[in-house]
């Protein structure tokens, strides 16, 4: 919905039409407040939307969505969520993996979406290791919201869990899915993540990311909220510390009363007149980006004798997770094979698709010349690829190129080009802003940058800022 270019003022202006930015819009506009949102693309979704080459569609970052806990479960973020945006949960189409994987040498761990399996899977491979492996677990289901901020998770990990292996283990699909920071993970953000992963499970729509985009677009649209599409911000409009408006890359001005960026924190603040090479930015900025190649397959992966949904993948006893040496770095990654989710019966992906991502190195990308960046891609994918298959025992290498009809990369460069992310940082600035603040009155972060991460995380960053600076804000 566009909005009439004569009305200028607003009582909130979100940057970002993504998850927190729509879960913010809906949740302000429900209580009757003139929202906007701007987006400088043409396509909503931010950091998890999708794209079209040669008719197929393809998602952006959605391996899985996190907190997918079954129907009529309380007391999470998932339904909480739902309840908070009033969306019936069906319109997400949640269809809950079958079962993924932690692949080091010698050790294979199996979860599913009941914890049961991974708890069984640890006395298997860890004997004597069970006993400890609870009271671990039992730390972390019992911990208050916070508690461990600024904590070593690995030297908790280390008090808690006498065998290397088995934490090394466990870190891998933890810091895969949030880590904005090389090696270790502040232990509030791993119990967060625990949760997310292991306690309530991974589940994904058939038709992928742009069914939950259009939930929320249909009842951002429903609640009255307006947006802009192809609407870049150019600056935050900020009069005596006191953020008042925006100025649009073509030069028109619009003011409000309170404004929500989803930009990430360095960006925003770039966006309130500090340089790039500004010391308060290039501190905060991420330094951790990847690759993803994306194969698509002319038979259903199963027949391939891929039967995993995820496998999170290592090959030393010593995981690792830092930036890049060199272009691509093969030690570590996820593999991700969309179709084995247990959709409904008779229902189907039309084609295989087998996704390969893994930590990439931003400068060596966007250093390269057109032609050698081309050049460059179609190398490391047949890389990448070879590499991952050596953690899917029993899937020949040769099947899966002679089946193989169709396929793509994404590098940091297309993620800076695409989403403005310093760095082609997916997980953002390495400090977060947890109450959502930026040292700028009445201008608010929500997304990544705040400090909730996922799908779903980002919605609930979205409904806590709209909550706690804009709702609450105006009952005071």
């Amino acid at each position: 919905m566009e909005t009439d270019r004569g009305d200028r003022h607003f009582d909130t202006i979100i940057i970002g039409c993504g998850m927190a930015g729509l879960a913010a819009g809906i949740r302000l506009a429900m209580y009757d407040r003139k929202v906007l949102i701007l987006e400088k693309h043409s396509i909503p979704g931010g950091l998890n939307s999708f794209y079209s080459i040669a008719g197929r569609k393809f998602d952006v970052g959605l391996h899985a969505v996190t907190n997918v806990v079954p129907p009529g479960h309380k007391g999470t973020p998932l339904p909480s969520l739902l309840r908070q945006l009033r969306i019936p949960r069906d319109a997400f189409d949640l269809n809950p993996q079958r079962s993924s994987r932690i692949a080091f040498p010698g050790a294979d761990l199996r979860f599913t979406n009941s914890f049961g399996l991974l708890e069984e899977e640890v006395d298997r491979q860890f004997p004597g290791q069970i006993e400890a492996f609870r009271r671990f677990r039992k730390r972390i289901l019992e911990a208050s919201p916070g508690e461990g901020t600024g904590v070593s998770s690995r030297g908790i990990l280390a008090e808690s869990l006498p065998d290397p292996l088995l934490r090394e283990m466990l870190l891998c699909p933890i810091m895969y899915y949030g880590a904005s920071t090389a090696h270790d993970i502040d232990f509030s953000l791993f119990v967060t993540l625990w949760k997310s992963v292991f306690e309530e499970g991974f589940g994904r729509p058939l038709a992928g990311i742009r069914t939950i985009i259009r939930a929320l677009l249909d009842r951002y649209r429903e609640v009255g909220g307006t947006r802009r599409m192809k609407c870049g911000v150019r600056r935050i409009l900020v009069d005596e510390g006191i953020a008042c408006g925006v100025e649009l890359e073509d030069g028109e001005e619009l003011t409000a009363d309170r404004i929500i960026s989803t930009a990430g924190e360095p960006e925003t603040r770039i966006l309130c007149g500090a340089g790039e090479e500004d010391p308060a930015v290039q501190e905060n900025i991420g330094r951790l980006a990847f690759a993803e190649t994306i194969s698509i397959l002319s038979r259903q992966p199963e027949e391939l004798g891929i039967k995993d949904t995820i496998v999170f993948f290592n090959d030393s006893p010593l995981f690792h997770y830092e930036q890049a040496a060199s272009d691509i770095d093969l030690r570590s990654g996820v593999i991700c094979c969309p179709n084995n989710y247990a959709y409904p019966e008779g229902t189907s992906l039309d084609e295989g698709i087998l996704r390969v991502t893994t930590i990439a190195s931003y400068e060596n990308w966007t250093a390269y010349s057109q032609p050698d960046y081309e050049e460059a891609k179609e190398r490391w994918f047949s890389r990448m690829v070879e590499s991952a298959l050596n953690f899917l025992p029993g899937v020949d290498p040769e099947l899966i190129r002679s089946s193989t009809v169709f396929r793509d990369m994404f590098t940091p460069r297309t993620v800076r080009k695409y989403t403005g992310r310093l760095g082609g940082a997916i997980y953002g600035a390495g400090r977060k802003s947890p109450d959502g603040t930026t040292g700028v009155e009445n201008l608010f972060l929500a997304g990544t940058d705040q400090g909730l991460l996922g799908i779903v995380g980002a919605m609930f960053s979205g409904v806590t800022i709209a909550n706690r600076h804009v709702l609450m804000a105006g009952r005071k």
